[in-house]
């Protein structure tokens, strides 16, 4: 095969998978996520059943595909910054901005049928907290290793495991925190009327919810890693702990 027959089979290859992705995102916004079937979706596509497996593994995968960047991007926010700064600043300065970009799309009037549509999927809901929870170990991984190392303002350079606790909970802390606000929104928007806007009670709470998360983020490590050994993982548990 020439380089050329390549480069052309790569585009019609992506081509087809993006015909596949806006039929089906289209169908699940017409008629509901359930309501639609595999068969369904290749048949507006006009490609075989097999067609649409060998580009998405799942119907839900292909409800998802290209509308959650944040799984990506939560982590090369850590690993991508620029070298000397801070790696919760950087996660939580993604996070604020993604979140904007998500909130105003979500709210849009036209967008409506897709948050009806996870609303009324159990399926749907079930991977999204999946996304969110693979993306939170990940981002873990990354803030460990940062952490470790002594590269987060707020604590000194400390051994893996100590690191890995702190990680998870800062990680998890900022995307449940994220998560609910998403969540809000989306309330608001299917209890809002058709064709309107939600109120912007959600978006005006956001900065303030991750900086206050951030500032929780902070007092932790001050109380694992305070080298004076104030509170260590593992010492002096609490009553019936």
């Amino acid at each position: 095969m020439t380089e050329g027959n390549g480069g052309r089979r790569e585009r019609r290859k992506a081509q087809t998978r993006t015909a596949v992705r806006e039929t089906a995102q289209r169908l699940f916004a017409e008629r509901g996520f359930d309501a639609v079937t595999i068969a369904d979706i290749a048949a507006a596509a006009d490609v075989a059943v097999q067609t649409v497996f060998n580009h998405f593994e799942t119907k839900e995968a292909l409800f998802f595909d290209e509308r959650t960047p944040w799984v990506e991007l939560s982590v090369a926010a850590v690993t991508g910054r620029t070298p000397g700064t801070d790696p919760v600043r950087a996660l939580r300065d993604y996070l604020e901005s993604d979140l904007v970009r998500v909130l105003e799309r979500e709210s849009r009037p036209e967008n409506r049928g897709y948050v009806e549509a996870l609303e009324a999927s159990t399926s749907l809901q079930a991977r999204e907290r999946t996304l969110v929870e693979q993306t939170g170990e990940r981002v873990t991984a990354a803030l460990t290793t940062a952490i470790a190392h002594g590269e987060w303002t707020a604590a000194p350079a400390t051994d893996p495991a100590t690191a890995r606790v702190l990680s998870r909970v800062v990680a998890d802390l900022f995307l449940v925190a994220g998560r609910a606000l998403v969540l809000e929104n989306r309330r608001l928007v299917l209890t809002a009327e058709p064709g309107s806007r939600p109120p912007s009670a959600v978006r005006a709470a956001m900065a303030g919810t991750l900086t206050e998360v951030e500032r929780c983020a902070h007092r932790l490590a001050g109380r694992l890693l305070d080298p004076a050994g104030e509170l260590s993982v593992g010492e002096r548990r609490g009553p019936g702990r």
